[in-house]
């Protein structure tokens, strides 16, 4: 079964465009001009992932975006005219899981709404048992953290893979790219900070002190360092 994907622009010739092609690689595309029409389809149609422009005639995509994160683990790429570093950084923050800048490149926006959908599939490949940290347990087959009281704790799809990245790879120090191309199959740029904004988000839901980490450990100039010892079962 195809993946249904949610284009979100005021645009015709934007949505048609995108209507075509990504109907020509397989994927179900269901349109919206405005966030009236997005929450309509949603209430309505399972959306596996929606192409989402910043600036709509009723509403900020950013605003939007969080909106939508705060109730669903939908996949969300930001679609959009504006190209400085902080508005990437803010969506990200904001609970997107990719940025695109307009005029929007066909072959790399596909490459990166495969991206964000295998990052939300099943992975049937997961090993089994739980992965264990400082008290924390990590369910691989249910994509699940519990934390040391045994509180459920909700993470993105992208969270997660990023979480489960580290705790395959503990005391050793993971650089951007590294990182970067395990998420996303590509390198950090010089001034991507799509990294960083993802260590923030994990550091606020597992640190005791985000501001100190302890357990997710910055290394001037290398990367970062997931420092706590690490049990499988």
């Amino acid at each position: 079964m195809s993946e249904n994907l949610l284009v979100v622009d005021d645009d015709e010739d934007i949505r048609e465009l995108l209507r075509t092609y990504l109907g020509s690689v397989g994927y179900t595309v269901l349109e919206a001009a405005d966030a009236k029409a997005l929450r309509a389809v949603l209430t309505t149609h399972p959306i596996d992932l929606i192409l989402l422009d910043q600036r709509l005639p009723d509403a900020d995509g950013l605003v939007l975006a969080r909106e939508i994160r705060a109730d669903s683990d939908v996949g969300i790429i930001i679609i959009t005219g504006f190209g400085q570093p902080v508005d990437r950084i803010l969506g990200l923050e904001l609970g997107a899981d990719d940025y695109v800048a307009k005029p929007v490149d066909l072959r790399e926006l596909l490459a990166r709404i495969r991206s964000v959908l295998r990052r939300r599939s099943p992975r049937p490949t997961e090993p089994p048992g739980a992965i264990d940290f400082e008290g924390w347990s990590i369910d691989p087959s249910a994509r699940r953290l519990t934390a040391p009281g045994g509180r459920v704790v909700e993470l993105t799809s992208g969270e997660f893979d990023l979480l489960m990245i580290f705790a395959r790879h503990p005391n050793r120090v993971l650089s951007r790219d590294e990182i970067m191309n395990a998420l996303h199959h590509r390198e950090a740029g010089p001034y991507d900070r799509a990294i960083d904004v993802q260590v923030g988000r994990l550091r606020r839901k597992i640190e005791s002190d985000p501001t100190r980490p302890v357990l997710i450990k910055s290394v001037r100039g290398a990367g970062y360092l997931f420092a706590p010892k690490v049990t499988q079962q």
